[in-house]
């Protein structure tokens, strides 16, 4: 066997000396200083959200509500064939980091939306998207009634500092004039007496079109809320950047 040189021996020793120096000379030595380097970081960390909310915020989801009717619960639609679902995943596709819950409730008028308005945005929300007022329209209710209802709904989610945006519906044709003049400026009356931006109308594009309509002719297929999602996309993130700019 072939002898090992004093030299060899000693660069061997001065390695191991140096190899124990540095990260001990066990693997429980060396996960324990990994475990000392991961508690380092986690206290950087917490220190700098401390100290730097903002940092804190800009790293944090936009919470979103969708306050609305069957239009957006999506009514015979699977779950992730839904507007907030959909809207969500367009959103996050092009790196906006948000959290869009379903709030929708078929069936619900502008005055049933108000009456759940408390549990269904919870406190930390920072945005809401509210699509209600078909279901007052296909039910000819008063106008006055649905005005009032909005209204409610604006100034208590402004009053909680959550930022409000309005989707607007059209009247059917069958109420007449009078009706569809003073149902359809409702939402942009609310839009500029509160400051909210508006998406004129919620069914732009598919509204009639029975191709994207389910057979009711009513609720859109999920061809047709991907229409829906694409029209209302610029207004979408014009609003999560407004809400985003606040939080800085």
């Amino acid at each position: 066997m072939a002898m090992v040189s004093a030299e060899a021996a000693s660069d061997e020793d001065s390695m191991r000396v140096s190899m124990v120096r540095s990260y001990g000379n066990s693997a429980s030595a060396v996960e324990g200083r990994y475990g000392l380097f991961m508690h380092i970081a986690v206290l950087m960390l917490a220190f700098m959200t401390i100290t730097n909310p903002a940092w804190a915020d800009a790293t944090k989801p936009v919470t979103l509500v969708v306050l609305g009717d069957s239009l957006s619960a999506g009514l015979g639609l699977p779950a992730q064939a839904a507007f907030p679902q959909k809207l969500q995943k367009s959103l996050q596709a092009k790196g906006i980091a948000v959290d869009i819950t379903n709030a929708g409730v078929s069936g619900d008028t502008s005055s049933g939306g108000r009456d759940r308005l408390d549990w269904s945005v919870p406190d930390g929300t920072d945005g809401v998207i509210v699509e209600l007022g078909a279901n007052d329209a296909l039910r000819g209710v008063d106008p006055d009634l649905t005005r009032a209802a909005l209204t409610d709904i604006v100034q208590r989610l402004k009053a909680r500092k959550i930022a409000v945006m309005l989707c607007g519906m059209l009247a059917p044709p069958n109420y007449g004039a009078d009706y569809a003049a003073r149902f359809n400026s409702i939402y942009p009356d609310l839009a500029k007496t509160f400051d909210v931006p508006l998406y004129p109308f919620f069914l732009d594009g598919v509204a009639a079109d029975a191709k994207l309509n389910q057979a009711d002719g009513i609720h859109p297929t999920a061809e047709g809320v991907d229409i829906i999602v694409a029209n209302i996309m610029p207004t979408a993130e014009a609003f999560l950047g407004a809400i985003t700019e606040q939080r800085r």
